[in-house]
């Protein structure tokens, strides 16, 4: 696993306690996301390191920045259909144009106006937004928001195979972290390095409703 950890108790300290921030792992050309399928598709994308095989582009797929998000959805990979947690290292430049096609999947008439040009706007972009509490180890709500994007049409066929760097499966990792949290020491708990991701795009951050750093 190439993934970058550090102490859940130590990013807990660093991380907004209020507000909506995109928390993820990155560098100067890839962004990490997560993504938890059955194992079919799961171990399909990790071998072939690609989308394909049962993953169907017929429907709209949802990433996920936030290693704990992920967590909390998937039941720290326990729950069924979810068993294979993957870590997807997408082109930076591909997320960044995610971001910047995303549509609220709520009208929110301060960004949109008239409940009409945002129906509209839906029916154009492949990308949808949505902005959900986050969540502690235990599932425990937090006042921060987290981000979660869902992807159809020309943007799953592009993230499937071209936006890609490299797909990795951590579902061990997660087991291991589940137990330490679980069942063991809680203060070595190992989550992945997450910071505050910037949008350059001031246009883009505002009409993503991202809290100023």
């Amino acid at each position: 696993m190439n993934l970058l950890t550090e102490p859940y108790s130590t990013q807990k300290q660093r991380w907004p306690r209020t507000g909506r921030h995109i928390l993820a792992q990155f560098d100067a050309d890839s962004v990490v996301v997560y993504q938890a399928y059955r194992p079919a598709i799961g171990h399909y994308a990790a071998a072939h390191q690609r989308f394909g095989g049962p993953f169907s582009l017929e429907r709209m797929s949802w990433i996920k920045p936030n290693f704990l998000w992920m967590m909390y959805r998937s039941g720290w990979g326990t729950k069924e259909g979810q068993e294979v947690t993957l870590a997807v290292r997408l082109r930076r430049p591909a997320f960044d144009a995610i971001l910047a096609a995303a549509i609220h999947s709520t009208h929110v008439p301060e960004v949109y106006g008239e409940r009409k040009a945002w129906e509209q706007l839906g029916k154009r972009s492949d990308v949808r937004l949505q902005w959900d509490p986050d969540h502690g180890p235990s599932g425990d709500k937090q006042e921060r928001r987290a981000i979660q994007l869902g992807l159809r049409g020309a943007a799953i066929a592009a993230y499937a195979s071209e936006w890609l760097v490299d797909i990795q499966d951590i579902s061990s990792f997660v087991a291991e972290q589940r137990q330490v949290w679980f069942e063991g020491d809680r203060t070595a708990l190992l989550t992945p390095r997450e910071e505050v991701y910037p949008v350059a795009d001031s246009a883009v951050a505002a009409r993503l409703g991202i809290s100023p750093p």
